[in-house]
């Protein structure tokens, strides 16, 4: 099949929706973010990259904390709407039951499925339009009715996911196939 040539840019299929929460001027502040992922298992790491103008930004910045929070598919239209305002404008404390864990200054969103406890483990400057700010996660979350086993399960969870390329939200499908067994006999033909 003949390929074509797009605009450089960054087309990562499913990028999850998360919500990443800090303190800012001593009050909860809370943002959307899709350009999340996990770095390492040891020490658990994982990274956001957050708009440099984001209200949120200075939160970490002053408390060298954050949350990430994993909002399931029931919050999409306030997940949405944190997404297109700023916390300047407005007081997104009010719109969650927030809690606080080992660190006390990372809030986090009772309602969302999965939370992680992060401490900042460096914010790098790439010369773009975003922080890229490195956790370490302290600790991780889950309420109870969306775990199998003691661990989290992502069927019960229902996160959100972002299509970027055409600024969409979706949810998780079914399952493809068992990681670390379903290749382990492949043979090119």
């Amino acid at each position: 099949m003949e390929k074509k040539k797009i605009k450089a840019t960054c087309y990562l299929f499913p990028m999850p929706t998360v919500i990443a929460g800090a303190n800012v001027n001593g009050k909860p502040n809370f943002v959307t973010i899709a350009f999340c992922g996990s770095l390492q298992y040891k020490p658990p790491m994982l990274v956001i990259s957050s708009g440099k103008n984001h209200y949120t930004n200075i939160g970490i910045r002053e408390n060298n904390t954050f949350s990430v929070n994993i909002p399931s598919i029931e919050m999409v239209k306030v997940t949405d709407y944190i997404g297109t305002i700023s916390g300047k404008q407005i007081d997104k404390s009010v719109l969650f039951d927030i809690f606080y864990g080992e660190l006390e200054s990372a809030p986090m969103i009772s309602e969302a499925p999965v939370n992680y406890e992060c401490k900042v483990a460096k914010i790098i400057n790439l010369n773009g339009t975003n922080d890229i700010i490195i956790g370490e996660i302290v600790q991780t979350y889950v309420n109870e009715d969306c775990t199998t086993k003691g661990k989290p399960d992502i069927q019960k969870i229902q996160p959100i996911v972002f299509s970027g390329f055409d600024s969409n939200y979706m949810k998780v499908g079914d399952v493809l196939a068992q990681a670390y067994k379903i290749g382990r006999d492949y043979k090119k033909e």
